[in-house]
């Protein structure tokens, strides 16, 4: 299926591209050669064949959820700038 150049320059316009001229018909068999490649994909029987997403099995690996002690109050604000009634302090941004 060949497209035009007035089709490739219609379709750059509503695109918002600008296309230089020297390049509008190499852009022309690009899209030309894409075409027919789906063409030729459309004529394939597919039936029977399940739809996928993924060529490859995945399965999501999940680590086990534990709880663990967390960093103590005291601790954490000892490894902070600032600290100001058992709170992190930071720059005022107002």
């Amino acid at each position: 299926m060949a497209i035009t150049q007035t089709e490739i320059e219609h379709v750059a316009k509503l695109a918002k591209l600008d296309i230089p001229e020297e390049r509008k018909q190499h852009v022309a068999l690009k899209i030309s050669s894409l075409l027919e490649y789906m063409r030729q994909l459309q004529e394939l029987d597919i039936t029977g064949i399940e739809p996928t997403t993924l060529v490859l099995p995945l399965t999501n690996v999940f680590r086990e959820d534990k709880t663990t002690p967390c960093l103590p109050r005291e601790e954490a604000l000892s490894l902070a700038p600032e600290s100001e009634d058992g709170y992190f302090k930071v720059p005022s941004i107002l």
